[in-house]
């Protein structure tokens, strides 16, 4: 099957499993996980699949349980989006490349904790809160830069990214929680503002 690019509108409720077993081709999906159930097993043999991308119009990334068959290294969230909640994508253990886009203002606790594959991650400027432990155990993760606008940093935020070697923190935080970096082995460089 040919088939690359699948998008699922939010007026689908339910797909069963094997939906599209052997897609072999399929790259990409784009849905709304939120209004369709998927049962396990409906991209099974799907090897190529690596791309998830929430449909238009969700303003908040809730917790999205990530099977075994998906095998995600890629996922695009909406401008529409305005918060990453708890536990967002944690446990995405595939995933390699995130973009939060300029809507978004919370990356909520644990929302990428234990994504042990990613190794950069692009925040731009409209967010204010790193939640607690938001990015814990991101053993890959090498660089992050913090915008301007930030202002906290959680509990635990960056604890366990033992690959992160340099982090800028900018003059606009005011608050770094307990164990925000322990554990961040290859840590070198930190600064640190007045602010804080």
């Amino acid at each position: 099957i040919s088939l690359t690019k699948i998008i699922i509108p939010p007026t689908v409720e339910y797909i069963g499993q094997f939906g599209f077993m052997n897609c072999s081709n399929l790259r990409e999906i784009e849905i709304n996980p939120y209004k369709t159930r998927i049962e396990r097993n409906t991209f099974n043999q799907c090897p190529l699949l690596n791309h998830l991308t929430f449909s238009p119009g969700i303003e908040f990334i809730e917790k999205f349980n990530f099977d075994d068959y998906w095998k995600l290294t890629k996922i695009s969230i909406p401008t529409s989006a305005t918060a990453i909640n708890a536990s967002g994508f944690s446990n995405c253990t595939t995933l390699q490349e995130i973009i939060i886009p300029s809507s978004v203002t919370t990356i909520g606790n644990n929302a990428f904790s234990g994504c042990a594959s990613l190794k950069e991650i692009t925040i731009l400027s409209s967010v204010t809160t790193i939640g607690n432990n938001a990015f814990s155990g991101c053993t890959s993760l090498k660089k992050i830069t913090i915008p301007s606008s930030v202002t906290t940093i959680g509990d635990n935020a960056f604890s366990g990214c033992t690959s992160l070697k340099k982090i800028t923190i900018p003059s606009s935080v005011t608050t770094i929680g307990d164990n925000a970096f322990s554990g961040c082995t290859s840590l070198k460089k930190i600064t640190i503002p007045s602010s804080v």
